[in-house]
């Protein structure tokens, strides 16, 4: 049974992605503390927050009297996506560190996203939607350019990252044209990526060590940068462009690379806080000046 959600506007809409994206900014971070002290993977990490974030979300709709998705061909093709995509990310993590994973992802994904808004779905971002796509690209390419040019072990994952932003990009601009039930989307998505990367998961190891921070760090990956940013960025996307939500998303590569730096002792220059403060200004319009559907 599909549940065709009430309308959003286009102002909710952009308050909904801008909580995913901070949410999302703080998922890097928690995944490479589970490198540390869970003794998981890429593919470990990423079943658990799948496998997590369809159990929040399924015993959140049963709370609430809601109906409970049937799996379709939608979800599948969603979840071999997000499969991808995420286990793509923890793996440039791993390799080049938070702060550069995320913004190299999130850097490529809106361009993708843009071009494949204009040929798969009609879409064309205004003036001021493209203005602050260049804005947010040059607050990128300051964040991260002493990083990328540093080379060495840090090419796997930025080659990782590229990965990511394509799938990325594909699971928005397939998820912008089947937008009939976002919950249901992201409760299949999480089962069919978790399907996906339990063989993978299982061969590297993918029971964590039983200690209450591995316990405490699944279950906020599960919750809070799974369960509640995908419900909020799915239901985004039935009343903003793809292109649109993507733009906004890019507030997650601040909150990371902040994070990075705090957490892990990673170290931006002048230069890249420069392209910290351009980039969360270029994202702050579309959030405030969200272009409709």
């Amino acid at each position: 049974m599909t549940h065709v959600p009430s309308p959003v506007s286009a102002r909710r809409g952009a308050l909904y992605v801008s909580v995913a994206a901070a949410a999302w900014g703080t998922g890097g971070a928690a995944g490479s503390l589970l490198f540390q002290s869970g003794g998981l993977g890429p593919a470990g990490v990423s079943l658990w927050r799948y496998a997590l974030g369809a159990v929040f979300l399924l015993a959140l709709t049963r709370l609430t009297g809601g109906v409970l998705p049937r799996l379709d061909i939608r979800m599948v093709v969603v979840g071999a996506g997000m499969a991808v995509y995420q286990t793509a990310y923890f793996a440039a993590i791993e390799r080049s560190g938070v702060a550069v994973a995320t913004v190299v992802t999130m850097g490529a994904t809106p361009v993708v996203t843009e071009l494949g808004g204009r040929l798969l779905l009609g879409e064309r971002s205004g003036r001021t939607g493209l203005l602050a796509l260049a804005a947010a690209l040059a607050g990128l390419f300051l964040l991260t350019g002493e990083s990328l040019l540093a080379g060495g072990g840090r090419l796997g994952g930025v080659a990782f990252a590229l990965v990511s932003a394509a799938g990325y990009a594909a699971v928005t601009l397939y998820s912008r044209r089947h937008r009939e039930d976002p919950g249901g989307m992201a409760v299949g998505g999480f089962v069919v990526g978790a399907v996906c990367l339990a063989p993978f998961a299982l061969a590297g190891g993918a029971v964590p060590e039983p200690t209450v921070t591995t316990v405490a760090l699944l279950a906020y990956l599960g919750a809070v940068p799974t369960a509640l940013a995908y419900a909020l960025f799915f239901r985004a996307l039935t009343a903003l462009r793809a292109a649109t939500v993507s733009v906004i998303s890019l507030g997650e590569a601040v909150g990371a690379a902040v994070l990075g730096v705090l957490l892990f002792g990673e170290r931006l220059s002048v230069a890249g806080w420069a392209g910290c403060a351009l980039l969360a200004a270029a994202v702050v319009v579309p959030a405030l000046r969200p272009e409709q559907r």
